[in-house]
């Protein structure tokens, strides 16, 4: 039947409207605010329709038969098949469902946060567990325990769908580290706004943090990956255009005089074929370098048994190759240089975007505890005047200490952007030192991000 069948989807996947609770909440009611000592029948009487109007300003009330009037088939009610309950119950529960399905609202926890099946199903135990220990169910601690779970199948999720596009979108090896970088920056993004989406009440951004570590980890990882790729690459080119060289040296070609210009031009055609084979990678020049310094030793000796020099044509021979070797040596600094300079560009650009988002989720959270605070003021005002029309004016009066309470926690939560400023310049602070970035660089961006963010 329809209402089973509800019951037993607790752990599927789909949102519980605020009827769903309506049951629970009058459990918790009675069990915990009855008051002790106690027992006048006025009180019995009219505590079950506080109760209903605290938790429910808007009502809509079903009434059900017995489901059937066979004892045996109600002992056993989870098992009886829908069509041997009493047609007049099926009517009922049938009516009872199109209502909470078209009309009741999704039920939220605060801030906004969705309670889907598995959210439900992770309160309910939680609950469950604590009456049974003896203990008082509090909703703040399972919402708690509710966070702990979410946040880190988010983190799991978001570094999975970075690994994952990182993983079809890079081909070994990139032309350049920035290439690599543009797609890291790219997948870092989207695996940002998954974990925004799927998280809450990450106090202190514990679980934003790690995520930053393990991308950066993975990031780490691809550029290995992409260094190793290409240099692998090259060695193997190298290897197949030096084998004539090798070759000819084995054989004493150049060993002969005038041999040392033909070794240079053998060499040289060595490097200008090299530079035509394409997507060589990030570590093209450093392998040729170091192929260069293995050739060294043996130019140099080259240099030294051509009798067709004379000592001064050898020394300028010797200088000039020394010379091209450290412009060599300096154009790979320079590329080194320059890929440090990338890397912190791209650290600089991961500290942003998870401020820019971690910002707007904030500031997301705020407009919904806001929506949800004046919710709650207007259901006040509604039972506050309900109690005056009814004569429960003592009643209706103790109420205004807790409207005015909950109207200053409006204002409270309507300026916190200070507050939010405060807690983007800490993030900042603790994203730099995960992220590893040299302070010059960053020390004046992680100084200045609160105010980016302050209210003009």
């Amino acid at each position: 039947m329809p209402v089973i069948k509800i019951i037993r989807s607790l752990s599927s996947d789909c949102s519980y409207c605020n009827i769903c609770f309506f049951v629970v909440a009058c459990f918790f009611f009675f069990l915990f605010f009855y008051p002790s000592g106690m027992d006048p029948k006025i009180q019995r009487s009219n505590l079950p329709r506080e109760c209903i109007r605290h938790f429910f300003p808007k009502r809509k009330c079903f009434v059900f038969d017995r489901p059937t009037n066979d004892k045996k088939l109600l002992a056993n009610i989870e098992k009886v098949e829908e069509n041997q309950l009493d047609p007049q119950f099926q009517e009922q529960t049938k009516n009872f469902c199109y209502h909470i399905f078209t009309q009741a609202r999704t039920k939220t926890l605060k801030k906004g946060i969705l309670v889907t099946g598995k959210r439900l199903k992770t309160l309910v135990v939680t609950y469950v567990d604590a009456i049974n220990s003896g203990g008082v169910p509090c909703l703040e601690n399972a919402v708690t325990a509710l966070a702990q779970l979410e946040n880190s199948a988010a983190v799991q999720k978001a570094a999975e769908h970075y690994s994952q596009q990182m993983d079809q979108l890079v081909e070994f090896p990139t032309d350049t580290l920035q290439e690599l970088l543009d797609l890291h920056a790219a997948c870092e993004k989207e695996a940002i706004a998954i974990f925004m989406e799927k998280s809450f009440r990450d106090e202190n951004q514990v679980f934003q943090k790690h995520l930053v570590q393990m991308i950066r980890d993975k990031k780490d990882e691809f550029v290995r990956r992409n260094e190793e790729a290409s240099t692998k690459y090259c060695e193997a080119e190298l290897e197949q255009l030096s084998v004539n060289l090798l070759e000819s040296i084995s054989a004493g070609i150049f060993s002969v005089p005038g041999g040392y210009e033909l070794y240079m031009e053998a060499k040289d055609r060595i490097e200008r074929d090299y530079w035509q084979v394409p997507r060589k990678g990030v570590k093209a020049k450093a392998v040729l370098q170091s192929f260069l310094r293995s050739q060294v030793a043996i130019g140099k000796s080259i240099l030294q048994a051509d009798r067709a020099l004379t000592d001064k044509e050898k020394a300028m021979a010797e200088e000039r190759a020394r010379k091209e070797a450290a412009e060599k040596e300096q154009e790979l600094m320079t590329q080194k240089l320059q890929e440090q300079q990338q890397q912190m560009e791209a650290q600089k650009r991961s500290l942003e975007e998870n401020i820019c988002q971690l910002k707007e989720k904030m500031e997301r959270d705020r407009e919904n505890l806001i929506r949800e605070q004046n919710s709650m003021l207007e259901h006040k005002l509604k039972v506050q005047r309900d109690l005056l029309k009814e004569g429960f004016t003592k009643k209706s009066e103790e109420m205004n200490a807790e409207i005015n309470r909950l109207r200053k926690m409006i204002d409270s939560t309507e300026d916190d952007t200070p507050w939010i400023a405060k807690a983007l310049d800490k993030l900042g602070t603790e994203l730099t030192i995960i992220l590893s970035a040299p302070a010059q660089l960053v020390g004046s961006l992680v100084k200045g991000i609160g105010s980016l963010f302050k209210k003009k």
